[in-house]
């Protein structure tokens, strides 16, 4: 908007600078003729030859001046024209008095439009300079406006590209400004990313004068964070430190005194031992799933699960592979990754014959992770049932009954997904997909 009006006052003001100029080039002619015109002996008057501007000689050239006798029928054939005019005349359109001077428009000889001024000039005819005895002529000097308007045309196109280049260069000025001030930002940004991936745990590098502080704020808000969460994580041990030990208690003095009442106490105590257990779980996992900086390396814990689980199933000769890459990280806590894998591989060794195969592997953003067993499977009803919470198919192998369903929600928090199929080992699929580092 800023261009259009400064365009617009530029070529406005240049308009009327050459409207001036164009019209004092007239008066300045005029002033030339009438002061090389004179009366003659005869009484006619007569233009010296020193008012000699080519321009007024070039037949139609678009510049003219006549002097015609104010009073045309007391003196006939009288008037005086300029080369360029041959046997055309000049009128007056829209005149208006200024002082002395006159000033119109008119149509030239071949159509132009012009530019006119004019002024009445008396001269003496009696060699005493008697005022009665005076002739009056009207000079009239014309120029062609097109000579303006051609270059208003140019000043115009000129300050038109003008204006074009210099918003260029402004755009081009301000993009480069934004571009490096905006530098230090993206850098906060990408480190911030790096955070977020588990690459960093807080934000590093140098930062100008102007960031310092937002860094150094957003690294104490990691901080703080970090320190809130790992006293959640304790305030929760010792929460379930705390009411285990009243359940165990329970559950012993229950087994010491049989009866329909112990019976009754020990069922109860199973169910708050797994409501416990459950809870305590999903709320760890919460607690820990949006702290930045979270970076798990997947192998060194499935590899640590599967040494202790062979360990515990050692009666049942359970046979645990792991394949997983090296470099394969989490985008987790440890202890959830942890909880899920572990009820995952221990509850297919509760079930196998021989054999428990655990995979894991990178696709895109997400860690899949595969735990099968060669034991008898599910049906597809079972598979729709298993994991619910409380709810179990065979109490004849140990636990909770709650693995499955713990597995199922620290993969829902994390924005993950669980699902159980069949293996081609003969048993129960069961994949994860959770949140890796790219």
């Amino acid at each position: 908007m800023a261009f259009v009006v400064g365009f617009g006052v530029l070529s406005q003001v240049f308009r009327a600078s050459v409207q001036d100029n164009f019209d004092a080039s007239l008066s300045s002619d005029l002033d030339e003729l009438i002061a090389a015109s004179d009366l003659d002996q005869a009484g006619s008057i007569g233009v010296r030859v020193d008012f000699v501007d080519p321009r007024y000689k070039r037949v139609y050239s678009g510049w003219y001046w006549q002097i015609m006798p104010v009073d045309r029928k007391a003196a006939p054939g009288r008037a005086r024209y300029s080369r360029s005019l041959l046997d055309k005349t000049i009128e007056i359109r829209n005149g208006v008095d200024r002082g002395p001077l006159t000033w119109g428009d008119a149509i030239g000889p071949d159509n132009q439009n012009l530019r006119v001024v004019a002024r009445r000039v008396e001269f003496s005819t009696s060699a005493t300079g008697a005022r009665d005895n005076t002739k009056a002529y009207e000079f009239i000097v014309a120029g062609d406006t097109a000579e303006i308007q051609t270059r208003i045309e140019r000043f115009n196109g000129t300050l038109f590209w003008s204006f074009v280049a210099l918003g260029l260069g402004l755009i081009a000025a301000i993009f480069i400004q934004v571009r490096i001030g905006l530098q230090p930002l993206r850098g906060v940004r990408d480190a911030l990313a790096r955070i977020r991936d588990g690459k960093a745990e807080k934000l590093e590098g140098r930062f100008p004068a102007e960031i310092a502080p937002l860094a150094a704020e957003l690294n104490a808000l990691i901080a703080h964070s970090q320190e809130v969460v790992g006293r959640a994580r304790t305030h929760v041990s010792n929460l379930a430190h705390f009411l285990k030990t009243p359940l165990t208690v329970l559950s012993n003095e229950a087994s010491a005194q049989p009866g329909p009442l112990a019976d009754a106490v020990t069922r109860q105590v199973g169910v708050m031992r797994r409501q416990v257990d459950h809870y305590l779980a999903r709320a760890r996992a919460a607690g820990a799933q949006n702290v930045l900086g979270n970076r798990t390396q997947v192998k060194p814990v499935l590899d640590d699960l599967a040494r202790v689980l062979t360990r515990i199933h050692s009666e049942a000769h359970i046979q645990v592979e792991v394949d997983s890459p090296r470099e394969l990280s989490f985008r987790g806590e440890r202890q959830d990754l942890e909880e899920m894998a572990g009820n995952l591989i221990d509850n297919a060794c509760k079930w196998a014959h021989s054999r428990v195969v655990v995979r894991a592997r990178q696709a895109g953003a997400k860690l899949d992770l595969t735990v099968e067993d060669d034991g008898d499977g599910l049906t597809e009803v079972e598979r729709q049932h298993v994991g619910e919470r409380g709810e179990r198919l065979d109490e004849r192998v140990p636990g909770s009954g709650l693995g499955l369903a713990i597995v199922r929600d620290i993969a829902k928090l994390y924005g993950g997904t669980f699902t159980l199929g069949e293996s081609a080992l003969g048993g129960l699929k069961a994949a994860l997909s959770l949140p890796a580092i790219a």
